[in-house]
């Protein structure tokens, strides 16, 4: 079996405020999906690798996110905590075509016999 990527269209990019979030509920639980001042688009898996903190709540800073509850800085391109913190939020693979988001979700493709 192989895993591919299937594009969901999640909304207009205009739907996202710079320097803030919207959060995606999807099957495999909310993603948080990110517009930076510069427009640029990320998405981690909407839960801080701390305490679980709602990161699409967090104060969007550069390419980054401060978790609402502890103040952990999240890297958005990496899912990586920054400083002296460790851990990792997982990151969602995500575009814009023609102002319109989409995340790449995983999905598992039968191999041919």
């Amino acid at each position: 079996m192989t895993a591919k990527l299937e594009w969901t269209d999640v909304g207009m990019l205009a739907d996202i405020p710079r320097r803030g979030a919207r959060q995606v509920v999807t099957p495999d639980g909310p993603i948080a999906v990110f517009r930076t001042h510069d427009d640029a688009v990320y998405a981690i898996v909407d839960r801080c690798p701390h305490k679980g903190g709602p990161l699409s709540q967090g104060i969007v800073h550069g390419a980054a996110v401060t978790c609402p509850l502890h103040n952990w800085v999240i890297d958005l391109q990496t899912g990586a905590a920054m400083g002296a913190d460790e851990g990792c939020a997982r990151t969602v693979p995500v575009r814009v075509v023609e102002g319109r988001v989409s995340l790449g979700m995983r999905v598992v493709a039968e191999r041919a016999a």
